[in-house]
């Protein structure tokens, strides 16, 4: 059994320094060790994650998914999250989630096959829970900051993000020298839809 940490974070590493300092002592209260660790800085709302892929691709069956809450797994859409899900399933990993204490039996290797079943069940409907609420969240925050943004734009006051021009420019130069979108956002925690728009960018700038 290896266990696997997933971790999904803002662009400020001490957010992911933070959430892998939390699952290491998890692990470490549990006798555990945690074979690899995957950095995500993708958003939960999509299954566009390449590290997510990738810790998927690499599971063997009676691996541990070990993530810090259930909603830096998933902030899906239902269907999304069906798709997950069975894939999670389909490759017999078991999902381990700080804020879950249901599932912490899902990787004790004394369990008896009767309690692992029984967790398992009420594993399945907690994790479905919390998924949608998560979901719910992020759909109501959403929500309620386009309406910020529009009674904003209404009063004139709303001027939007300002631009990391700096930041900006050192990302359209690495694509310029054909560095890779992985290695960039590794470099600067970017978001590949970021990136997506400077290359559009600096190649309207080459027109």
């Amino acid at each position: 059994m290896f266990i696997r940490a997933y971790l999904r974070a803002s662009t400020r590493e001490q957010d992911a320094t933070r959430a892998r300092e939390e699952l290491k002592a998890f692990a470490k209260e549990r006798g555990w060790t945690i074979a690899a660790t995957y950095v995500e800085n993708e958003s939960g709302a999509t299954l566009r994650r390449p590290e997510l892929l990738r810790l998927l691709s690499d599971c063997q069956p009676g691996d541990v998914l070990l993530v810090e809450q259930v909603d830096r797994l998933s902030r899906l859409s239902e269907e999304d999250w069906e798709r997950l899900r069975r894939e999670i399933e389909e490759r017999h990993v078991r999902l381990v989630a700080l804020d879950l204490p249901t599932s912490w039996m899902m990787a004790d290797p004394h369990a008896d096959e009767l309690h692992r079943r029984i967790f398992d069940a009420i594993n399945r409907m907690m994790v479905e829970m919390l998924a949608a609420m998560a979901r719910k969240d992020y759909v109501d925050r959403r929500h309620r900051q386009s309406q910020g943004i529009a009674k904003a734009k209404e009063r004139g006051v709303y001027r939007g993000r300002p631009e990391n021009t700096g930041r900006n420019a050192a990302i359209m130069q690495m694509l310029a020298n054909g560095q890779s979108w992985d290695s960039i956002v590794k470099a600067t925690g970017c978001s590949r839809s970021t990136l997506s728009r400077l290359k559009k960018r600096l190649e309207a700038a080459a027109e």
